[in-house]
Parts: C-alpha cells; sequence; structure tokens
C-alpha cells in the first residue's frame, strides 16, 4: 500500500491562509519547545541513519516514549547495526523485545533486518524510496514517510494516531477515522501541510504535538501554536476528535496455565507458533477453559481436584475427550504441543493443582491483549523423571521446541511475553 495521493484542488475546511501558516508556526513552536534529545532523532545530523529511524518507528507503533526508550537502548547496544539485527537469532531478538508487546513487530522487524541487508548488498544503500520501504515486512505507509523524512533526509508524509488527532481537531474532520474515505481525506490534508523543504523537521514536530499538546484527554490548547484557527477549540469540542465508530466490548478467554515441574525444580516451557499470539516467544502450556453460565467449565483432566486417583469414569476425563472430539475448539485454542500435552494428561490421568492454598480459583491473572482480555490461572504438576522423558519424547517426535528451566533461568534466557512473567511474579 502507498501513500493515498492528495487531490490538487481538494476541498479542504480552512482558508487557505490558514492552510500555508500551518507549518511555519509549527515548526517555530517546535524549535522552541519540541523533544530534541530522544536517541532516535536525525534532526541535528547532517548524515541521518535509516536504521534508527526504522527500529525506533516499528517500536514506537502502539507504545509510548517512556516504554520504548529503554527497549531501544537494549537494542541498539546489542544490534548497532541493520547486519546485525538480521544475522541475530530469532531468540536474542525476542528476549530483547520481550515485555513490549505486539510480538508481530518484533517477527516483521527481524524478516524486515533481512530483506534490508538484502537490499544494501545489492544496491549499495538503504532503500531511498517509498515504494522500496513499504516491501520492508512491517512498514506501513506512515512508517514509510516518517523513514524518508527524518531517516533519509528526503520529502516524506507521515499520517499516524498522533498526527491524525491533530487534523481531525485542527480541521474540524467528523468523518469516522476507521473509514477509507476519512483516511483519505486525511492524507490529502497531510500532504497540503508538509513542507517540500524539512519534512522531517515538521514529522518530528507534529509527533510532538499529538504526544505533548493535542493529547487524547486535556489538550494543552492555550500552549497550541494553531490554536487560533482550529475549529475544534473554537467550538470547544475538542475531545469530540477523532470521530471513531464505537468499539464492541472486548470478549473474554480462560486458560490454565501448567507449571510443569520435574524432579530437578525445571519447569516447561515451550516455544510459540511464529504466527498467532506471541509468536515465536516462550510460554508455559495453555489449556483452553470454556466458560459457562458465568463459571468456568474446564475442559481438561487437570481441573480435576480431587485427592482420590482418577479413573476412567471420571467426568473431567470425560470433559476432556469432548474437547478432543471438539474439532473446532480443539484446533483453535490448543497449539500441537498443548494438544499433544493434554493427551499426555489424559494418558497418565495427571492432576494439576493450584499453585497455593491461598489462591482463589476465580481470582485468575488479567492479561488484555488487542481484541481480548485473557483470564490466565496458573496450576502446576509435578512429574517424576519415567513421565517426563514420556512428554519429551512426544514433544521432540513432532518437532516441537521445548525447555526444562527453572523460573529464574527461563526469565533470563528466554523471550517471555509479560503474560508469563506475571504468572511467575
Amino acid at each position: 500500500m502507498t501513500q493515498p495521493t492528495a487531490i490538487p484542488d481538494a476541498p479542504f475546511s480552512q482558508p487557505t491562509d490558514a492552510l500555508n501558516s500551518f507549518s511555519p508556526r509549527l515548526l517555530d513552536w517546535f524549535a522552541e519547545n519540541g523533544r530534541h534529545d530522544l536517541p532516535w532523532q536525525q534532526h541535528q545530523t547532517d548524515t541521518p541513519n535509516p536504521y534508527i529511524v526504522w527500529l525506533s518507528e516499528v517500536m514506537l507503533q502502539q507504545t509510548q516514549v517512556t516504554t520504548v526508550l529503554p527497549y531501544f537502548a537494549r537494542f541498539m547496544d546489542t544490534f548497532p547495526t541493520v547486519q546485525d539485527l538480521a544475522a541475530a537469532e530469532w531468540d536474542t531478538v525476542a528476549e530483547h523485545w520481550a515485555g513490549l508487546g505486539y510480538y508481530a513487530r518484533a517477527r516483521n522487524l527481524h524478516k524486515g533486518a533481512k530483506q534490508l541487508v538484502a537490499v544494501i548488498e545489492e544496491t549499495g544503500e538503504f532503500p531511498q524510496t517509498l515504494a522500496g520501504w513499504e516491501a520492508i515486512s512491517g512498514v506501513g505507509p506512515s512508517t514509510a514517510g516518517a523513514i524518508m523524512a527524518m531517516g533519509l533526509h528526503r520529502y516524506g508524509v507521515i499520517c499516524d494516531g498522533n498526527v491524525k488527532r491533530v487534523l481531525t481537531r485542527w480541521a474540524a474532520i467528523d468523518g469516522d477515522i476507521t473509514k477509507s474515505a476519512t483516511t483519505k481525506e486525511l492524507w490529502a490534508l497531510a500532504e497540503r501541510l508538509t513542507p517540500a523543504d524539512h519534512s522531517g523537521l515538521f514529522a518530528q514536530a507534529m509527533m510532538d504535538m499529538g504526544a505533548t499538546l493535542c493529547t487524547r484527554s486535556k489538550p494543552a490548547c492555550l500552549l497550541c501554536p494553531v490554536k487560533e484557527d482550529c475549529l475544534a477549540h473554537a467550538e470547544g469540542r475538542e475531545t469530540d476528535y477523532p470521530v471513531k465508530a464505537k468499539k464492541q466490548p472486548k470478549p473474554s478467554k480462560f486458560s490454565d496455565a501448567l507449571l510443569i515441574e520435574n524432579e530437578n525444580g525445571e519447569i516447561l516451557w515451550l516455544q510459540r507458533p511464529d504466527n498467532g499470539i506471541w509468536g515465536g516467544l516462550w510460554s508455559l502450556p495453555l489449556q483452553f477453559v470454556e466458560k459457562v453460565d458465568g463459571k468456568a467449565n474446564s475442559k481438561i483432566t487437570g481441573k480435576n481436584t480431587a485427592k482420590k486417583p482418577v479413573t476412567s469414569d471420571d467426568k473431567s476425563l470425560n470433559v476432556a475427550n469432548d474437547v478432543r472430539s471438539n474439532e473446532k475448539v480443539y484446533e483453535t485454542e490448543f497449539t500441537t504441543a498443548e494438544q499433544i500435552i493434554n493427551e499426555w494428561l489424559i494418558k497418565n490421568e495427571l492432576v494439576t493443582e493450584s499453585v497455593s492454598n491461598t489462591l482463589l480459583y476465580d481470582a485468575p491473572i488479567k492479561h488484555s491483549l488487542t481484541h481480548f482480555h485473557w483470564y490466565l490461572t496458573p496450576r502446576k504438576l509435578t512429574v517424576d523423571t519415567a513421565k517426563m522423558l514420556e512428554l519429551n519424547e512426544k514433544l521432540a517426535a513432532a518437532a516441537i521446541d521445548f525447555k526444562w528451566l527453572t523460573e529464574q533461568t527461563a526469565q533470563d534466557s528466554l523471550g517471555l511475553p509479560r503474560a508469563m512473567i506475571k504468572i511467575l511474579e
């Protein structure tokens, strides 16, 4: 997808003098009040580094600057060049990214580094065009524009979330920003306002405006350099923009997180499939639990907490077999490794237990993702060496990547999603 092209005579709600003076006012404000000490900024150098801008732009997608800063520093220490990042093992990249969230970005970053190295080996330089950057995994129109403007000091236009908020308020654009028609209108306005010279400075100024003044709630309008002709401000309706269709409430999912421990005090860890949630990161085995009439109805043997040995007549075994027969649930909610573990639990009539006598089953750990809330209940199980070796053999036969590590070693050496850290804590 390329940046939408502005229509030369597109109608704008603002008069020409306001359109023409927008950039000078914003740049004057940025020179005096903007942020000039962020480690990825390139406006104060004559030889910009597009690698640094690309890396920071990917990290900053849906993530605040304060959160990104330590991660960016770690990446630059370990992967100072794009060649270093491309040559790194995925586990190393994942470990550096763990906790930053939206893990598909890390996958695209690693893949994109390899693509960029291939371009450099062929041409001797980073991509020099908008289309060249948009061909890199995970790089969309706004990110490509940012790299062109800030990483190469060429002309580039950005229209990310911060920019859309500024523009919808300033021009009182009341279309739903999730709709393509509004997107085209915003891109047209962004292109009209972006100066041919110093578009990198303008891009950084717009980002700063959205991050520090024109914030989602309680915008600092009195300090805004374009408040005189901001249409939303004139009507006292700043927070009515941007207009966005009301989100449906997030659904909830329920899973048990299994701490399967061997006789050496080591816990089983699985590497998640490349696609899907936490792709390529390491996780405890998860087992889906169905929520029925407000109560969690276990779909695995492990939820049985009876003190007596479990038999083939036990209700929880029958429930587990129900899941096995429900192919849709089984295939979508259980990875291949988790299906193997589920079968192994059933075969050996193994029962997981609460991790603490004081932990209420009805108070699992809540972890919110983009599309749903995930409630994770830790459950523990200690196995002898024979059963551990049996499980190892089953997982290895299916080419599953797994490790037995202590909690501390796992935290120190694996890329763990934040939800797993919550469970260990």
